[in-house]
């Protein structure tokens, strides 16, 4: 799919600790009609509202579409070679094949209607929907926009913006180019965020 002319956006949001009531009101806030479930595990044991079943209920009582990516777009991997040393590789699961399909779905869906990425964390930066997926999903389009919890919008620029300032090493990037700090910022959140494997012994 040819996107490279497209200026579109997505919206991404965290379903954090809100009751379903707000959840829904900061959606139609922003006329979202599609909900895209980016967490691999769409179960939430603290949160019964946002497991998959009911809040694909509740988003239906609203006219807002359910649509679940968490086996292509998902932090947690099936794919063993999306592991080193027990941990997700973020670079390793941007190129596979369902990653790939899972932002083609995103992308296609975000011509006909407002899209979010939704997933548990508040904060974007906490969250691979912003340090894996926006990341290149803004390859593909125009903008991505993160919800937050109070409603108002922090773009993915304004969220690299953060980055770069929490993950910014004085004196040692002398000589790199900006595209090279972001890089290495969102590769040091990665190695913060990533799914760790439980390691068995015995």
């Amino acid at each position: 799919m040819d996107t490279s002319s497209h200026t579109t956006h997505l919206y991404s949001v965290g379903h954090s600790t809100h009751n379903i009531h707000k959840f829904i009101n900061l959606l139609k806030q922003h006329d979202i009609q599609v909900i895209a479930d980016v967490r691999s595990v769409p179960y939430s044991r603290h949160n019964p509202q946002f497991s998959r079943e009911s809040l694909r209920r509740s988003l239906g009582d609203h006219g807002i579409a359910y649509m679940f990516l968490g086996k292509e777009l998902g932090a947690r991997r099936h794919e063993p070679e999306c592991y080193h040393d027990h941990k997700v590789d973020f670079d390793q699961v941007a190129k596979t094949p369902a990653f790939r399909e899972g932002l083609g779905r995103l992308v296609e869906s975000s011509l006909k209607m407002n899209v979010a990425m939704l997933c548990a964390e508040k904060d974007p930066l906490a969250c691979h929907r912003t340090i894996l997926v926006a990341r290149y999903l803004m390859k593909l389009i125009g903008d991505v926009r993160h919800i937050l919890d109070d409603g108002s919008i922090e773009t993915q620029n304004q969220a690299e913006e953060r980055l770069l300032k929490a993950y910014a090493r004085q004196g040692s990037d002398l000589f790199a180019t900006p595209e090279q700090l972001i890089s290495q910022a969102y590769h040091r959140r990665a190695a913060d965020i990533a799914y760790q494997e439980p390691i068995r012994h015995g």
